[in-house]
Formats: structure tokens, C-alpha cells, sequence
């Protein structure tokens, strides 16, 4: 049985549940999240806790079984306290600025990068080179960041770039005469 699936998830009292036989709610203060379930797993609710369990002694079945507790933990943790990625902007002239739904990026192109942001994320810029992405999907918060470190990508001579706060970036010794 996997390690992961035999720690229960503490269910806070200000979280509601949702059981049907393929899907799952969750809804917090900060919203809703639904996850669909596979067969190899079965879920019990006892006293605030909730176990995830495999139906069989089969290897998906066991995988299965970790991976649905990790990400129904995730789901708890996001409608309770949400999630929050923070970027920084490493070079001459790179910029952010939020303007509604998007996120206006000047990172020494020719031209401004307009990344559009999905439904339940959030982008602030409290600084010009600081962008902190915020959201209850913990997996939406992270492509989006991904997306947007993508645009420039921290390079290995000067470290220029899009990068995670607690991103450390080892720099390459220029080529010597």
C-alpha cells in the first residue's frame, strides 16, 4: 500500500465535502475545486478526516491511491489559504504591470508580451520586477508561472530573466582569451 495514501487528510471545519461516485468537492472559503475519481480508489470520511484507500493490490491501484490523497490535500490546503508563486524580473528594463485579467511583461523584446490569465488566477506586481501569482489551484498557479518564466527564461552568463524568488541561478565563467 502506498506510504502517502495511509496519512489521513485533516478536514478544517470551515470546509465542506462533496462525495459522489466520480467526483469530488471541495468547497472553501476561497472557493470550489472538483477533481474526478478513478475506480482504484474508495474515500471514508470519519470525524473531520478523510482516508483514501485502494480498492485492489494492484500497482495503479496503490500509485493511484498516493497521487489522489496528494492532490485532495492540495485541494483542502487551496480553498483554506490558496496558493502564491513569486517571480522576479532580472535585467535592464524588464517590467511588469497587472491591467485587469493580464499581465503586460516589457522583457527586451521589440515588443510588450500580453499573457492573458486564466479564470481563478490572480497576478499582482508590488514592484516592477516583481510579479506574485496567486490562486486555489495549486496546479493552474504553477503552469501559469511556468508560461510566464518561459518568456525569458534566465540565462547562464549574467542571469538575466524571468525567475522564481527562491530560484538560485549559477553562472557560467565567461570564455577567456
Amino acid at each position: 500500500m502506498s506510504r502517502v495514501s495511509q496519512n489521513p487528510v485533516q478536514i478544517p471545519s470551515n470546509v465542506d465535502i462533496d462525495l459522489s461516485s466520480s467526483e469530488i468537492t471541495i468547497k472553501g472559503p476561497l472557493g470550489v475545486l472538483q477533481h474526478k475519481l478513478t475506480s482504484d480508489i474508495k474515500l471514508e470520511i470519519n470525524d473531520g478526516v478523510l482516508l483514501v484507500k485502494a480498492t485492489n493490490d494492484s500497482k495503479q491501484a496503490n500509485a493511484m491511491s498516493g497521487t489522489m490523497r496528494a492532490l485532495i490535500a492540495n485541494m483542502v490546503q487551496g480553498v483554506v489559504n490558496g496558493f502564491q508563486k513569486k517571480l522576479s524580473l532580472v535585467g535592464v528594463g524588464y517590467r511588469a504591470q497587472t491591467d485587469g485579467y493580464s499581465l503586460n511583461l516589457a522583457l527586451g523584446y521589440s515588443h510588450p508580451i500580453v499573457h492573458k490569465m486564466p479564470s481563478g488566477i490572480k497576478a499582482e506586481t508590488p514592484s516592477q520586477t516583481e510579479v506574485i501569482i496567486k490562486g486555489i489551484d495549486k496546479q493552474k498557479v504553477g503552469q501559469v508561472a511556468a508560461e510566464i518564466r518561459a518568456y525569458r527564461r534566465p540565462e547562464v552568463y549574467k542571469g538575466k530573466g524571468v525567475r522564481y524568488s527562491d530560484e538560485v541561478i549559477v553562472l557560467k565563467e565567461a570564455k577567456k582569451k
